[in-house]
């Protein structure tokens, strides 16, 4: 048990040195909706959207650690997962930013709900800290990429495991397809909050999307491979732990 969560802290620290290696500050345009950049009608209906799911995610969370507090580590191994990738900004052919979102693989391991409260915390803290989105557009952004996202992970990994039997795939297939769902739905934010003059939402949600799909599909797939390795590896040294979640999970 103690190698087991050195490892785990290991992994949490390399993630976080990764993260300062690779990720310069750039004023580019980032894929998280920067401060200021919606209508107040807009920020604050993405607020009310999102509070919800947060309020749901806590109770879920404090459930899980009082049920298995050994779960802590690997609650945060999903988080500096999801620091670490989403706070990655690749630039885009389009004079653009897309980045992955590190969503999936939290939501596979502790259901949706406990991933609304990490991914809604990494965002806080990529606001603050490194000026990546915004507080305004925070109920935004955690739409899209805490609650969406974890929700498609988890629905289809469930799916593809109880169709195929296939646990790697379904990891495979969670990751990258919540990631892309958290592009679509950014998107559709940024169109109904600025409606193209010709054409309408449908024209500017084509646009908005158009702008990031050339990097994102590429992406979507390599997080969905870089997630199968991080899964790969807690099946060797943390098998017991996640064990126990699948039980508490069927249980639910």
């Amino acid at each position: 048990m103690k190698r087991k969560r050195m490892l785990s802290f290991a992994a949490v620290v390399a993630g976080f040195a990764l993260y300062f290696s690779l990720n310069e500050p750039n004023t580019a345009y980032a894929m998280h909706i920067m401060e200021g950049f919606l209508p107040v009608g807009w920020a604050v209906f993405w607020w009310v959207l999102f509070l919800p799911f947060f309020l749901m995610g806590l109770r879920s969370l404090k459930r899980l650690t009082k049920e298995q507090p050994e779960t802590k580590l690997l609650l945060g191994l999903a988080g500096a997962f999801a620091f670490v990738l989403s706070a990655l900004k690749i630039p885009s052919v389009t004079g653009s930013s897309s980045h992955p979102t590190g969503t999936g693989l939290g939501a596979v391991l502790f259901g949706p709900l406990a991933m609304t409260v990490l991914g809604s915390f990494v965002l806080l803290f990529q606001a603050v800290l490194l000026a990546h989105g915004g507080l305004t557009t925070l109920g935004a952004n955690a739409f899209s990429m805490a609650v969406v996202g974890p929700f498609v992970a988890y629905s289809v990994y469930r799916l593809t495991v109880r169709s195929t039997g296939k646990q790697r795939l379904a990891v495979f297939l969670a990751a990258a397809l919540a990631d892309m769902a958290t592009y679509v739905v950014t998107s559709l934010q940024l169109a109904l909050a600025f409606p193209a003059a010709s054409g309408g939402v449908l024209a500017s949600f084509a646009k908005f999307a158009g702008i990031f799909a050339v990097t994102q599909i590429p992406l979507a797939i390599s997080e969905g491979l870089l997630t199968v390795l991080v899964w790969n590896w807690l099946m060797v040294y943390n098998r017991q732990e996640l064990n126990t979640l699948q039980s508490i999970k069927r249980g639910a």
